[in-house]
Order: structure tokens, then C-alpha cells, then sequence
């Protein structure tokens, strides 16, 4: 009697615990800009390797899925990119780090986005900017799919240009950005997808060098574009080339990669 109560129990248990596993393992579109999962990734580009590592993590809330994502950019860019020399070196290019937090019941999110990059630009001899945005997912079209995206953020610099000419040495702020943008998907088939992110972004705060030299000499503001085109391979795995280009660099001398994706 007591053996057939216990095997009986076991039995009742056994159903939710396994539920419980497979949705803890479940495996998330991969081709959608919301989607929230554990995930690797290798890149190799014009300008180097980028690495990527993503981590879903529990939030708390039941109905917000959150995860951080790093990215190391341009790895070895003289020896395994394809840029003449004088476009690359060796050392890294540039640090990415994202926080992503998704509300499940309104398919929106909110991001805290801030890219290190090593190289020099007009304002300062290293730069950080760090944004946070709100992301939301419109109801699909079709075949189409858009998240429209607006946020603000901040200019940090290292050893910073002065309106009159020095240097601030060490790190400073230099002034204050914003942003708006899209995600845009369309679905070939279950297996194909199309990305196109077009991004503005603009000064509107800060030092006089950095307001009007940011995004090149005499700018302000800049309009970038992203393209992407990607392959399911199975779907915990996905090959996804991206190109991204400005108004002041043309497509073809933009920067170019192949991506190689696995969710865990």
C-alpha cells in the first residue's frame, strides 16, 4: 500500500517538474530583437574578431525576463581583418556592454547601452557612451516587424578637447546625447530574416567642442545604418552577416562581419 502511495506521488510530481525543466530550457526566437536568452557568439570582421557573450538572468518580477550582454571588438585587426593596415592594429577596438529588460506583458524594454572605445576621435583620445532607451514592440504587419526606439545618454572622454584648445587630462564628461531609431524585421521564411536599424542621434548638451565635433568635424548629429541577413541553422544556432555604414562612410568602406550565434 505505502509503495503504490509513493509511486503514485512520484507520478504527480514528476509531470511539473519536467514542465518546469522544459520551459526552463526552452528555446527562445533568436530572431527577435526582444528575445531574452543565454547565448555565445564569434564574429570575424574587416577590422578583427568580436566576441560576445550574453546572460539571461532572473529579475525577480515575474513578468520581466532581463539580460546582460558583452561584446569585445576588433581583436587582432592587422593580422586577421581585411582593412588595409592603416585602418586597424592589433589591440582591441572597443568594449560593449548591455542590460536588457524586457516587460512580458507589453513587449517592451528598457536598455542601458554603453560602448568603450579605444580609437581617438576630434573631442577626445578614448571615449565612452553610455545611453539608456526605451524600446517598444508594435503589433506585426505581415511579414513585418518594427521596435521603435528613443533613449538618452551620456559623452565621457579621456584626456577631452577644451573649447580653447587643452587638454583635460584624465576622464571628464563631455556632454550629452539623444537618440532615436528602429528595429526593423522582415520574415522571408522560417529559416531567413532581414534587419534594418536606422539610427539618429545628436548632441544636445555639453562643451562646445563636443556639440559641434562629435560625429565629425562641423557635426553634431549623424544618421547611421545597420543591415543585417541572417540564417537559422537549427534553433539554438544562427549565421547573421551585419554591415553598418553613416552618412559620412559609404557602404562598402563601412564595417562588415560574419556572425556566428549559439543560445544555451
Amino acid at each position: 500500500m505505502n509503495s503504490q502511495y509513493f509511486s503514485v506521488l512520484l507520478c504527480s510530481l514528476s509531470v511539473p517538474l519536467s514542465v518546469v525543466a522544459a520551459e526552463e530550457k526552452a528555446v527562445q526566437d533568436m530572431s527577435d530583437p526582444l528575445a531574452v536568452y543565454t547565448q555565445v557568439g564569434i564574429g570575424a570582421t574587416n577590422k578583427g574578431l568580436n566576441l560576445k557573450i550574453g546572460q539571461a538572468y532572473d529579475t525577480g518580477i515575474a513578468t520581466t525576463a532581463g539580460m546582460n550582454v558583452i561584446e569585445v571588438k576588433g581583436i587582432y585587426g592587422d593580422t586577421l581583418g581585411w582593412d588595409s593596415d592603416s585602418k586597424t592594429t592589433d589591440s582591441i577596438d572597443s568594449f560593449r556592454f548591455r542590460n536588457f529588460s524586457v516587460d512580458l506583458t507589453t513587449m517592451s524594454a528598457t536598455q542601458i547601452d554603453a560602448t568603450y572605445n579605444l580609437n581617438a576621435n576630434l573631442v577626445a583620445d578614448e571615449s565612452m557612451d553610455i545611453s539608456y532607451s526605451y524600446i517598444k514592440a508594435l503589433k506585426p504587419m505581415g511579414r513585418f516587424s518594427f521596435y521603435p526606439l528613443a533613449g538618452v545618454g551620456a559623452s565621457l572622454g579621456e584626456n577631452a578637447r577644451e573649447d580653447d584648445g587643452s587638454r583635460d587630462s584624465g576622464y571628464s564628461i563631455m556632454g550629452a546625447y539623444g537618440l532615436i531609431g528602429m528595429y526593423a524585421k522582415v520574415t522571408i521564411s522560417d529559416k531567413i530574416w532581414l534587419n534594418y536599424n536606422p539610427f539618429w542621434l545628436t548632441t544636445i548638451g555639453g562643451s562646445d567642442t563636443y556639440k559641434d565635433h562629435y560625429y565629425g568635424l562641423d557635426q553634431s548629429h549623424i544618421l547611421t545604418h545597420e543591415f543585417a541577413a541572417s540564417y537559422q541553422i537549427n534553433p539554438r544556432m544562427n549565421l547573421r552577416y551585419f554591415a553598418n555604414w553613416n552618412e559620412n562612410v559609404d557602404f562598402m568602406d563601412g564595417d562588415h562581419r560574419l556572425e556566428f550565434n549559439y543560445q544555451l
